[in-house]
């Protein structure tokens, strides 16, 4: 056993000493981070970056070492509370409200609050900790999302520790559960599986998803799921799966038009059937009049009340207050209602206009996309760009990675006043990103033309 240990401490000491410099790095970020100190918080994600790719270096064809040390660094974060980011606050709320038979689509939760028999547990301090914005505003987290929460608030023990211990623990189940599927879809790509890791032990996955508890990483289980059955012929099955994502996370949606010509027609109007009626199945529990209304006006808030971390949106609002006099608070309304319809022709565009038969072109097609989508819209939180990065694994695009690292940048708004933004630091984040993104656009596209002449 000590020979074992001293064999293995010899060929791989230099890997143990980077993950234990991680762990340290974790463990400060999660317990002593407070997130007014964006020159810690950007030191610490710089060097976190940084060690991630040089354990990933050292250690890409051991895929025991790389999920191991993937699964410690989550488990730093196993009773942390998270510390940039209020939402789980409302993630708990909500569940309590279904565990307590109450629609969290129909209640508010500044109306609730003045209730004198209110049932939830920790109410007061739920609601004290989600802040001011989010009690305004009816739930807008899908229905397999809801059930989740459901759950944990149930095996929380009724306390807000307990109920994030849960939650924790589900997303990184689903961290693990991307890493199994990840590995065989890339394999079925003929890519190589060790590129999964780029994902795994991606700082910014590690941070906003296990840290933070922002459930994107459920639905990328799902969506992952649902593309390796899609590469192995089950695309029954995979229509089900795909809904499931969906009903966790909204943004899978963006991508059903891709399937039209990735199948034939009878094969697509029988896909988008099983989505269709999968998704049905989970809305009918929690379906009412109101639904509908208070659902689609909460969604809609996003295009024309925020903004966040804003590439294209932000160059347009400078240049209309700077030189037309334009009021910011009609500016983001009006340029509300054009993004819908820009992301509509985005997606159509990809739809008809490249061959999505194949599931690489397919992927890439959801790559791009996306990616517009993000550059248009005026509001991009950093856990979003993690979609980006796991899509692009499956592709020979890997500017996502470069932005799920620059996007640190953005977080100086935490500790400001009203969340007030440095557009400097914005712009040395999308300049890095719309850089390497061209860059990489021109060489693949140099690369077919060779590729084509030979």
């Amino acid at each position: 056993m000590w020979r074992q240990l001293t064999s293995h401490w010899k060929l791989h000491k230099y890997s143990i000493l980077l993950v234990l410099a991680s762990i340290t790095l974790y463990a400060s970020f999660a317990y002593n981070l407070h997130r007014e100190d964006f020159i810690k918080l950007l030191t610490l994600s710089i060097a976190l970056f940084f060690l991630c790719y040089k354990i990933i270096q050292f250690q890409k064809w051991n895929f025991k070492f790389l999920l191991g040390a993937g699964i410690l660094f989550r488990l730093v974060f196993l009773i942390a509370e998270p510390n940039l980011s209020q939402d789980f606050y409302r993630f708990i709320w909500d569940g309590e409200l279904i565990n307590n038979f109450k629609n969290p689509y129909l209640y508010l939760p500044k109306v609730l609050i003045e209730q004198e028999d209110l049932i939830i547990a920790n109410a007061h301090e739920l609601y004290k900790g989600m802040g001011d914005l989010s009690p305004k505003f009816y739930s807008n987290y899908p229905p397999l999302n809801q059930l989740i929460f459901a759950i944990t608030a149930f095996l929380g023990g009724k306390t807000i520790l307990g109920s994030v211990i849960v939650m924790r623990i589900t997303i990184v189940l689903a961290d693990i559960g991307i890493v199994y599927f990840g590995r065989k879809l890339l394999k079925n790509l003929n890519r190589s599986p060790h590129l999964i890791f780029w994902y795994f032990l991606n700082p910014l996955v590690l941070i906003e998803l296990t840290g933070n508890l922002h459930f994107e990483g459920v639905m990328l289980f799902f969506f992952i799921w649902s593309l390796y059955l899609l590469s192995i012929d089950k695309w029954k099955s995979s229509a089900i799966v795909y809904a499931l994502s969906i009903m966790v996370k909204l943004v899978p949606l963006l991508f059903l038009p891709l399937f039209l010509t990735h199948f034939k027609f009878k094969k697509s109007v029988q896909f988008y059937g099983i989505v269709g009626i999968t998704t049905a199945t989970l809305l009918m529990p929690f379906y009412s009049s109101e639904f509908i209304t208070n659902y689609s006006e909460t969604v809609g808030l996003w295009f024309s009340n925020f903004e966040f971390n804003a590439s294209i949106y932000n160059t347009i609002k400078y240049i209309a207050i700077t030189f037309l006099d334009a009021k910011p608070w009609e500016l983001i309304k009006s340029y509300g209602k054009i993004t819908p319809i820009v992301t509509i022709i985005t997606v159509l565009l990809f739809t008809f206009l490249k061959k999505n038969k194949d599931l690489n072109t397919l992927i890439a097609s959801m790559l791009f996309t996306l990616t517009i989508y993000y550059f248009i819209s005026p509001t991009v939180h950093p856990w979003y760009i993690i979609f980006l990065v796991l899509v692009s694994l499956f592709t020979n695009y890997k500017y996502a990675i470069i932005w799920s690292a620059a996007v640190i940048l953005s977080y100086w708004a935490y500790g400001q006043p009203d969340f007030k933004e440095n557009l400097s630091l914005l712009s040395i984040e999308y300049i890095t990103v719309f850089g390497v993104f061209i860059y990489e656009l021109v060489t693949q596209r140099n690369k077919k033309r060779l590729f084509c002449k030979n």
